[in-house]
């Protein structure tokens, strides 16, 4: 717990937020206020109330005194309630800044993290844990600061009072009986927490049962098996009620101990002002005075387990969310890395090896060659070492062996930022953000002005499309671009690389998943913005890449063949045996469409 709390205290107390730290002297000053008027305020002005009214007739100036005092009483509860909520208002601004603060150096970190990170890890899973993370912030610190702290505050005004009017006898009691009951209370909320785990294991058994069961409703029914089912779930749910009982139970006996614990104080204590009384040592007021003070100590204690248990989840989100920030980038910039400096676009892949995994390569010495301005195509099998080519070109991985260079310069050895602004992909899948078509086509480059997001549009031949549209380009595309055909996805990320403009251009299976007639249409708009920029198309049509420069035909992460689509005709290899086997099936297609 100890290590988790000392790296969330820079947030707490931020070094360049002085205002916050001010904010937080403040909030804990109401605190002591607070605590001051519960304590010497409420119980005091009670106690001279009751002992003005005790064995004295009513007389005008008693009365007025006795009266002020139970105004005096009224107002020092008011004025509890009033620092505490004044102490929340105040407070507010530091914690929700604390979480905004983590929560984006978290955000941060995860973007820095390499792609294999990504992949194998759910990103529901990740985001769940930032959201808990997040979450017990604001929780932590209200405990800590306004439960906890003021709580120990409160113990030791009150352990100062007893000392002062009432002797060892009534402070020893009072320790003691705060022992036992933070004691109890941790040891009954564990007890609870194995059982409430175990409630919420069997409750989320039974729920799953009952949905696979009737997701598979006509394997039910083709065997018969429905007594078999409700049965079968009956039995789910007798484990989960009699765990729930338990839990429940277990609640009970934890109220019930600690009321036991609490009042077998609060009659200890008030018995020896009864018999200090009784010695003429003390007075009525003093069995108030204590009655009270105990009620106002007893009030957070009776939250004890509630917030111990609140800690202790807090402190575990906490943890998993640093768990996160402490993973390290697996693809990182070399210290005073240079930004990369293109000129004409050359690129080299110079004896390329790397794998996903040690001990299985998937790119076996690559060597290619692609001169500024001109068009490589990657063609081959499933599984060749295509798509990987692209990942690499990103530096989404570092290579096992050889290197990639750009104009000459090592793309391990410039900054990542600089790497990837100078390259631009039409992807295979296209995901789009939940926005509009406008937002993100301008997601290509940073500030770009509404007349460059058309003339991308125009380049990428979907204006006329969004100019049908009744919202134009704030039509909202959906979750994921659900709510546009594949074609026009692809059209839309065509138009986010052209306002992108890079040098350098990767077309990764950009219309492997589109019919013939969308296909032909994106082909023209392709090899339109092909023209002078140094191009890299990963294909598995051989048809959408006849006219490349050179043809690359890899298998098993090496080069098999190259030369242009005459030159690998004629070579009658494995180029020639795809070709051959692709146009036999797109007669087939043909046909049947007949």
């Amino acid at each position: 717990m100890l290590p988790t709390l000392r790296r969330f205290l820079p947030y707490l107390w931020p070094a360049d937020a002085p205002a916050l730290k001010l904010r937080i002297v403040a909030a804990m000053l109401l605190v002591l206020a607070s605590k001051l008027v519960q304590v010497y305020g409420a119980p005091f002005a009670l106690q001279g109330a009751i002992d003005g009214m005790a064995g004295h007739r009513p007389v005008p100036d008693l009365t007025t005194l006795v009266g002020l005092m139970v105004a005096g009483y009224a107002a020092a509860r008011f004025g509890s309630v009033v620092f505490d909520n004044l102490r929340n208002a105040v407070f507010e601004r530091v914690g929700q800044d604390a979480t905004r603060r983590l929560a984006a150096t978290v955000f941060r970190h995860l973007h820095q993290l390499s792609l294999r990170f990504h992949l194998e890890r759910r990103t529901g899973a990740v985001t769940k844990v930032v959201e808990r993370g997040t979450k017990s912030i604001d929780t932590m610190l209200y405990f800590l600061l306004f439960n906890i702290a003021p709580t120990i505050l409160e113990l030791a005004m009150v352990i100062g009072i007893f000392w002062t009017k009432f002797g060892l006898w009534l402070v020893a009691g009072t320790l003691v009986m705060v022992g036992v009951y933070i004691w109890f209370t941790r040891a009954v909320t564990d007890w609870r927490a194995a059982l409430r785990t175990r409630m919420n294991d069997l409750d989320t058994g039974a729920v799953a049962h009952a949905v696979d069961s009737l997701l598979n409703f006509e394997t039910v029914k083709y065997f018969g098996a429905e007594e078999r089912e409700a049965k079968r779930y009956d039995r789910a749910m007798t484990l989960y009620a009699n765990a729930a009982v338990k839990s429940e139970n277990s609640l009970a006996w934890l109220n019930v101990g600690q009321a036991a614990i609490t009042n077998l104080m609060m009659a200890g204590g008030m018995l020896l002002v009864v018999i200090g009384w009784s010695q003429g040592r003390f007075t009525a007021g003093n069995v108030v005075l204590v009655s009270t003070l105990l009620s106002q100590l007893f009030r957070p204690l009776d939250l004890l387990g509630m917030v111990y248990r609140t800690i202790r989840q807090g402190v575990l989100d906490m943890g998993a969310m640093f768990d996160l920030v402490d993973t390290p980038s697996e693809v990182i910039d070399p210290k005073g890395a240079p930004p990369l400096a293109v000129g004409r676009g050359h690129v080299r892949f110079e004896n390329v090896r790397f794998g996903y995994d040690a001990g299985q390569p998937i790119l076996k010495g690559i060597d290619l060659d692609i001169p500024a301005g001109a068009t490589l195509a990657v063609v081959g099998p499933s599984g060749a070492g295509k798509s990987t080519l692209a990942r690499l070109m990103y530096r989404f991985y570092d290579l096992t062996g050889g290197r990639i260079t750009i104009d000459g310069q090592d793309i391990a050895q410039v900054t990542q930022a600089s790497l990837r602004a100078a390259i631009g992909i039409v992807p295979q899948d296209t995901v789009l953000f939940n926005d509009t078509i406008g937002y993100n086509i301008a997601y290509g480059r940073e500030g770009a002005g509404r007349a460059e997001i058309e003339t991308a549009a125009r380049g990428a031949a979907i204006a006329g499309f969004i100019e049908r549209q009744p919202l134009g380009y704030e039509t909202r595309v959906g979750e994921r671009g659900l709510k546009l055909s594949g074609g026009e996805k692809q059209r839309v990320a065509i138009a986010r690389t052209l306002l992108k403009n890079p040098p350098i251009l990767i077309l990764d299976e950009a219309t492997s998943a589109l019919d013939s007639r969308t296909e032909g249409e994106i082909l023209d708009t392709l090899q339109a913005i092909e023209q002078g920029r140094t191009t890299i198309v990963i294909a598995h049509r051989l048809s959408t890449v006849v006219h490349a420069d050179e043809i690359v035909v890899l298998e098993a992460g090496e080069v098999k063949e190259r030369g242009t689509h005459a030159e690998l005709l004629r070579q009658d290899g494995l180029y020639a045996e795809m070709w051959n086997r692709q146009a036999q099936e797109r007669a087939e297609e043909a046909l049947a469409a007949e």
